[in-house]
């Protein structure tokens, strides 16, 4: 399974709705990160918690990320939709443009986060 030295739990799976999302805080790169976890099935999707277009965050509530028909993440300043397994922008002013990514991975139904992110 690897080195876990540079992983780090975040929650069990089942602790995300299906399909859901949630936000967490996190050490990476040696840097506290906002990042945004989404659950769609078997499958989870993370990325930093901030708008490409102005920076901002994009929860409109604590943990709340997605449209309301829940295909989407959207962001709460300016209404922009996210694909939520690519983070690709399909809508709003920074169409084309995507979500930082953060690497997880589930193993044994926990959520774990690679604590060594690239460019973070």
């Amino acid at each position: 399974m690897g080195n876990d030295r540079a992983r780090d739990w975040l929650c069990r799976v089942e602790e995300i709705e299906d399909p859901g999302s949630r936000g967490f805080a996190a050490g990476i790169a040696g840097r506290l990160v906002d990042l945004l976890v989404v659950r769609r099935g078997n499958n989870v999707y993370a990325y930093a918690n901030h708008c490409p277009h102005t920076g901002s965050p994009l929860d409109w509530m604590p943990d709340e990320f997605l449209s309301i028909d829940k295909k989407h993440i959207q962001c709460a300043t300016h209404d922009a939709l996210f694909r939520i397994d690519d983070g690709r922008c399909v809508s709003g002013p920074c169409h084309g443009d995507s979500l930082e990514a953060i690497l997880v991975e589930i193993r044994f139904g926990w959520i774990f986060l690679h604590t060594d992110n690239g460019k973070l």
